[in-house]
């Protein structure tokens, strides 16, 4: 499957594989260097598909008065 054909659980799902694969580290160098270019791939994959569905997010955002309005989201867990 085309990474940019993925949703984010498909991707997110493959990058835990190879991150176990990793881990593992019984991966002949070339194997492990190419696990590492598709999961890295992959997080760029996940983090666009994150950053899309934040927008999104902010859109949809209500105001007081029902009417949408564009609110930040918090970013508690970021610091």
């Amino acid at each position: 499957m085309n990474r940019r054909s993925m949703n984010f659980e498909t991707a997110l799902e493959r990058l835990e594989q190879i991150v176990a694969q990793l881990e593992q580290g019984d991966a002949p160098l070339q194997e492990a260097l190419k696990l590492f270019r598709e999961g890295t791939a992959l997080v760029q994959t996940c983090t666009k598909q994150l950053e899309k569905a934040e927008l999104e997010v902010v859109k949809l955002t209500s105001g007081t008065n029902g009417e949408p309005r564009e609110e930040a989201l918090d970013d508690e867990d970021s610091e």
